[in-house]
C-alpha cells in the first residue's frame, strides 16, 4: 500500500504529512526520528478494528514505526491487550445547565458568568460570515503572547483565518460573544457523536474584565444540555493555569486507554526504552514545569520589549 500526502495543522501552520485511507479512515503519519501512525481524526472518529489497521500499515510503504490509538468516551477501560497507557483529557458530563450551574462550576465561575451579562456582554450562536471572521482576524492579531506562549495564530490575515477555520464547519457551531456589537471572543463548538469538543475558545484580552470565555462556555453547556450530548470535553487535561480555569467550570481530568502498536524493530527498541514520546516523554513532569515558567518570562519579556518599540516608534 503505498502512502500519500494529506495536508494536516500544526501549530497553527498546514504541513504535509504520510498518509493512506484504511477502513474508510485516514491514517497519518508523522515524526521524523521515529515515525508514528494515527487516525487523522482520532477525535471524531473511533477504531472499530485495530488488527485491520495494523495488518494494512505493516505493508504501506514508507512503513510507519508504531500505530497508536485510543478509545473515545464514554469508553474508559482497556478493551484490548496491546501496550496501553492512559491519556488524560478534560471532559464535563453534561446532566442538565441547572445541575452544572449548581452543583459541577466554582462559585467564582457563576460569579464571572453574572458578571458578563451585568457588563452587557451577548452570547449567541453566529454564523461564519465576513464580520465574523474580521471579528477573528482581530482576536487572534491583538497580541503575539497568549498563556505564557507564542500564539499560533497570530500575524494571519483574513483570507488565511477564512481558508483554515472554514474546513469543518459542517460539524461545528459557532458561538460568538458580543460587546456593544463587536465580537470580543468566540468559540467553534465541535461535535464528535458521543461529546462535543470546545474547539478554539478565545477572547481579547482588552475584554478580559467581563469574563466572555466563561460566558461562552456556559453557552455551550447549554447547546450540550439541548441537544442531549452526555459531555463537553476541552481537550487535553494539564496541569497549569488553563487546568484551574477548566477545572472552575466544571470539567474533570478523565483518562483514556492509548494504545502503542511496534510495526518495525525501531518501534519495539523506542517503545522498551520509553522513548516514542521523544526525549520530552524522559523528562520529570517538575522540570518540564520549571522549563515551562522559564518559557512564559521569556516571552512576556519580549513582548514588553515589543510594546514599548512600538510606542516608541509611533
Amino acid at each position: 500500500m503505498q502512502a500519500y500526502r494529506e495536508e494536516i495543522s500544526v501549530r497553527g501552520k498546514s504541513v504535509l504529512v504520510d498518509s493512506v485511507r484504511v477502513e474508510n479512515k485516514i491514517v497519518i503519519t508523522s515524526g521524523k526520528l521515529l515515525k508514528i501512525a494515527r487516525i487523522k481524526d482520532e477525535w471524531y472518529e473511533d477504531v472499530e478494528d485495530p488488527e485491520a489497521i495494523i495488518e494494512a500499515l505493516k505493508s504501506t510503504k514508507p512503513k510507519p514505526d508504531i500505530f497508536t490509538f485510543w478509545q473515545r468516551l464514554p469508553e474508559t477501560k482497556p478493551r484490548y491487550t496491546y501496550y496501553v497507557e492512559m491519556e488524560s483529557i478534560a471532559a464535563l458530563p453534561i446532566t442538565g445547565f441547572d445541575h452544572w450551574w449548581e452543583k459541577q462550576v466554582s462559585t467564582e465561575t457563576r460569579r464571572n458568568v453574572k458578571k458578563a451579562d451585568k457588563k452587557g456582554v451577548s452570547v449567541k450562536l453566529a454564523i461564519f460570515d465576513d464580520d465574523f471572521i474580521k471579528g477573528m482576524t482581530d482576536i487572534f492579531n491583538e497580541t503575539p503572547i497568549r498563556q505564557g506562549k507564542h500564539f499560533w495564530h497570530y500575524g494571519k490575515d483574513y483570507e488565511t483565518v477564512k481558508r483554515e477555520f472554514s474546513r469543518f464547519l459542517y460539524r461545528e457551531d459557532l458561538i460568538g460573544a458580543y460587546y456593544n456589537d463587536e465580537l470580543i471572543g468566540f468559540m467553534f463548538l465541535s461535535h464528535a457523536g458521543k461529546y462535543a469538543l470546545t474547539g478554539q475558545i478565545i477572547s481579547k484580552v482588552q475584554h478580559r474584565d467581563k469574563a466572555p470565555n466563561n460566558a461562552l462556555i456556559a453557552k455551550a453547556v447549554d447547546i450540550c444540555n439541548g441537544k442531549q450530548i452526555p459531555y463537553l470535553v476541552y481537550f487535553y487535561w494539564s496541569d497549569d493555569t488553563l487546568a484551574e480555569f477548566k477545572r472552575r467550570n466544571g470539567f474533570e481530568k478523565t483518562e483514556l486507554p492509548r494504545y502503542y502498536i511496534p510495526l518495525t524493530f525501531k518501534g519495539k527498541l523506542m517503545l522498551k526504552l520509553k522513548l516514542h514520546h521523544g526525549v520530552i516523554g524522559i523528562i520529570p513532569d517538575k522540570l518540564i514545569s520549571h522549563l515551562k515558567d522559564l518559557r512564559k518570562i521569556f516571552y512576556t519579556i519580549i513582548n514588553t520589549i515589543g510594546s514599548k518599540w512600538q510606542k516608541n516608534s509611533n
